[in-house]
């Protein structure tokens, strides 16, 4: 048994030492401009350490079983600090709780190792059942804080029905991502919230919160969006009006339901967001994610919205727990102006997606709103092959090389 155990163990070893020394690369395959896919993901179930999911010890476990299994890793906030690279993944065990992990890395593309302990974040008299998809930002007042998810068994639910769910956005603060002070979930009139997040500035002397109101799980129907909101202090947030941003549409990428992704991030031309969409397809619903701009001195008035979506998935990152879906909670922009932004594909495991401020800006500020029509969209279209072809006779391109 012995010699079984050293040779199992050794085995694990090697596979997670590959894995995890394993060195991104460029998808040079995918060449849209916008932004860099790499060939790897940054983070999966496999790279979290071998003594979260083994007993080690060959007396009480000869055969060298996995006793508490990682399901998925994906769903991450970002943050740099000091010159590294923090992602405080969504970690998945195979009972379906969720809990936070963080993973360090000199950089921002791969090498990321998970601290020895997960996140302890402290529960509120009311304990939660399930929490997830943690945005975190450093405020101008000095703190790091953390939003996400908390999700609680309905208590009003029939007898029987033991899948309706209360969400609320969750509250912590910490200075050193290690310890965290639990802080009031934030109130509001909407009976359930998801997809909350901090804008990193005071505005008018108050903290800005982005909102998803919703009476139910799916939100349909009438209204719905991407809201905002002010309130006086974090330590208690309450919000009462939500000021609906970017609402759902009819026939678009975000026609089920849209949400914020990470804070957004300051540039010289306003406020660059990155959000989710949802749309119906046959297969079920899809998640992409898409950009748009908000003034600088008011983050709550968009000032371009290109249509279409930013990132959605591709190739294997269809595939998954809950598949045909992109999701970003965490992106990091440096003093340099490179961004990188952390996406998850179905539910399972995380990507990244190099870019940089000058890029993005010039995508969301140059590209085309949706018309909303099919005419409309062709005759968008037809506008840009006319100045293509136009300048192409006077470039003397040969069009047969284009078409």
């Amino acid at each position: 048994m012995e010699k079984v155990y050293e040779k199992r163990l050794n085995l694990l070893i090697k596979r997670h030492r590959k894995l995890v020394d394993r060195r991104n690369e460029i998808d040079e395959t995918w060449i849209n401009g916008v932004f860099n896919r790499y060939k790897y993901p940054v983070l999966t179930n496999e790279h979290t350490p071998i003594f979260w999911r083994y007993d080690l010890d060959p007396r009480t476990n000869p055969y060298l079983m996995e006793r508490l299994g990682i399901n998925a890793v994906f769903n991450s906030g970002a943050i740099e600090l000091d010159g590294k690279f923090y992602l405080i993944a969504r970690v998945e065990g195979y009972d379906r709780k969720s809990f936070f992990a963080v993973a360090e890395s000199d950089s921002p593309v791969d090498g990321f190792r998970f601290w020895d302990y997960p996140v302890v974040m402290p529960e509120t008299d009311n304990p939660d059942t399930n929490v997830y998809d943690i945005r975190v930002v450093k405020h101008e007042d000095g703190w790091i804080y953390g939003l996400f998810c908390t999700e609680r068994k309905d208590p009003d639910a029939p007898e029987g029905d033991t899948s309706a769910a209360v969400a609320a956005c969750g509250i912590a603060r910490t200075r050193d991502l290690k310890t965290w002070e639990r802080l009031p979930d934030l109130k509001s009139r909407s009976p359930q919230q998801r997809n909350v997040t901090l804008h990193p500035e005071f505005v008018n002397g108050k903290y800005g919160l982005y909102t998803r109101p919703q009476d139910g799980f799916i939100e349909t129907g009438s209204g719905g969006g991407i809201g905002w909101a002010l309130c006086d202090s974090m330590e208690a947030a309450e919000i009462d009006e939500e000021k609906i941003i970017d609402p759902k549409i009819y026939h678009t990428i975000k026609e089920v339901k849209n949400g914020q992704g990470p804070s957004p991030v300051k540039t010289p031309k306003g406020w660059l967001h990155i959000a989710h969409g949802v749309r119906n397809t046959a297969a079920g619903l899809r998640y992409v994610l898409y950009a748009f701009l908000t003034d600088l001195k008011n983050p709550d008035l968009v000032t371009h919205r290109p249509g279409g979506y930013l990132i959605a998935p591709y190739g294997e990152e269809r595939v998954g727990d809950v598949s045909n879906v992109a999701f970003c909670n965490g992106v990091i922009a440096r003093e340099n102006g490179e961004v990188y932004i952390y996406y998850a594909s179905s539910d399972t495991r995380l990507h990244v997606a190099s870019t940089t401020v000058d890029r993005l800006l010039d995508y969301v500020i140059n590209t085309p709103e949706d018309p909303l029509r099919s005419y409309a969209c062709v005759e968008q279209r037809n506008k840009l092959i006319s100045r293509n072809i136009e300048y192409m006779k006077k470039a003397g391109i040969n069009m047969d090389q284009l078409r």
